[in-house]
């Protein structure tokens, strides 16, 4: 039965034999997956985040502002570090999703400061909402509750953090307009 199956394998089709093009088909795949995965790594980049004027005239330019460029540590977190998922799964979903974003660039809903401004709310409480929904976890993957030095916090810090920790609340919960101004709004929160 082996014997059979093996020449099966490696008898010819009509020009090449199925082993053949197994080993085609195979050496194929891991040169599309590396080239795709390549590419979506690529498209966690600063450099491709801010490579269109959307980004880099309006978010990126406020961002520079903020603790998450500049800091005492010296560690910068990068566009990708908080709105694109760790986990691969995940990952590839965001991306999906952000195809939507390309569609309104391609379409200009976005293109002009005018227009993204008057778009930034809806923008950035889909943000939000995808946050709140999967408990921080772009946040989390540098900030912990564990690893928190309370008594190194300014008290006021120090209290509101461990009370939203104790009413189960997440960093998106009370961290809006952390990395970016917060967009106005015509009703409170």
């Amino acid at each position: 039965m082996i014997r059979k199956f093996w020449q099966w394998l490696w008898s010819p089709s009509r020009r090449f034999s199925i082993g053949l093009i197994f080993i085609v088909g195979g050496f194929g795949g891991v040169i599309f997956w590396g080239g795709f995965n390549t590419f979506m790594e690529y498209t966690n980049t600063m450099e491709f985040c801010i490579s269109c004027h959307e980004m880099h005239d309006n978010v990126y330019l406020e961002y520079k502002q903020t603790v998450h460029y500049s800091n005492p540590s010296g560690v910068r977190a990068i566009c990708s570090d908080c709105h694109v998922p760790k986990p691969w799964g995940a990952k590839l979903w965001r991306k999906i999703k952000a195809s939507n974003e390309l569609y309104h660039k391609l379409l200009g809903t976005i293109d002009t400061p005018e227009k993204f401004n008057a778009n930034r709310l809806a923008m950035a409480e889909r943000v939000w909402a995808e946050m709140k929904a999967n408990n921080s976890r772009e946040c989390r993957n540098c900030h912990s509750f564990e690893a928190m030095h309370w008594e190194k916090q300014r008290r006021r810090s120090s209290e509101k953090m461990q009370e939203g920790i104790k009413n189960g609340e997440t960093c998106i919960d009370c961290h809006k307009g952390v990395a970016h101004k917060r967009p106005k709004r015509e009703r409170d929160d």
